[in-house]
């Protein structure tokens, strides 16, 4: 059963929310906070699986709260639901660590999707924000360093990241195991000196483009 933390200050999202969620056989909403300082004490309390942020709150908002819940358990999982898509948003968020992020449009059986994904240790975000960052880092200069030990089977895998495959769909294009698919991802972080997907897929994009 996968735990999830609904974190939203308007309380009718919530209960949408939770709805779709516990509609699920294997998901479950464990807490709910309206504001960033109450969701870093119930993420504390709680520990759930995986916390879905959303970013405009009063006090602290969706990024702060990310920044010190991942500050104190880096494991913790942060997918962002909100209404905004623009870089003036998405960037702080991936700054402060959220492995997903998307708009509250998105349609519910996406989100499930995302949501046991995240938890699976997919990095997840809607193809046209993925599609923007991985522009964005094709635009400016390059700082990456090839990393001379690869596979060409890791590179195989790396190609795909950077055009925004995830676990499951990488293993069925290369024909190999998801578990296989993750192995091969821990060993290009540890390779790249990059520590999460998205930052691996801008990697790859500067590295060995699209």
């Amino acid at each position: 059963m996968i735990t999830v933390l609904l974190v939203d200050d308007q309380r009718l999202v919530r209960a949408g929310l939770r709805m779709l969620i516990e509609d699920t056989a294997d998901l479950a909403v464990v807490g709910e906070a309206a504001d960033g300082v109450e969701a870093v004490r119930l993420y504390a309390e709680l520990r759930p699986d995986l916390i879905v942020m959303d970013l405009r709150m009063p006090g602290l908002d969706g990024v702060g709260a990310t920044w010190q819940i991942l500050a104190s358990s880096p494991r913790a999982k942060v997918l962002v639901l909100t209404t905004f898509d623009d870089d003036e948003h998405l960037l702080p968020a991936l700054a402060a660590g959220a492995a997903g992020y998307f708009v509250k449009d998105t349609e519910p059986a996406v989100l499930l999707d995302a949501i046991r994904r995240t938890v699976d240790g997919d990095l997840m975000f809607s193809p046209a924000l993925l599609r923007r960052l991985v522009d964005r880092a094709l635009d400016a200069p390059s700082t990456a360093v090839p990393a001379p030990d690869m596979t060409p089977r890791e590179i195989d895998v790396l190609r795909l990241v950077a055009q925004g495959y995830g676990n499951q769909e990488i293993a069925e294009r290369l024909h190999l195991g998801v578990s296989t698919v993750k192995t091969h991802i821990a060993n290009l972080l540890a390779k790249t000196g990059t520590d999460n997907r998205v930052r691996l897929a801008v990697y790859a994009a500067q590295i060995i483009g699209r």
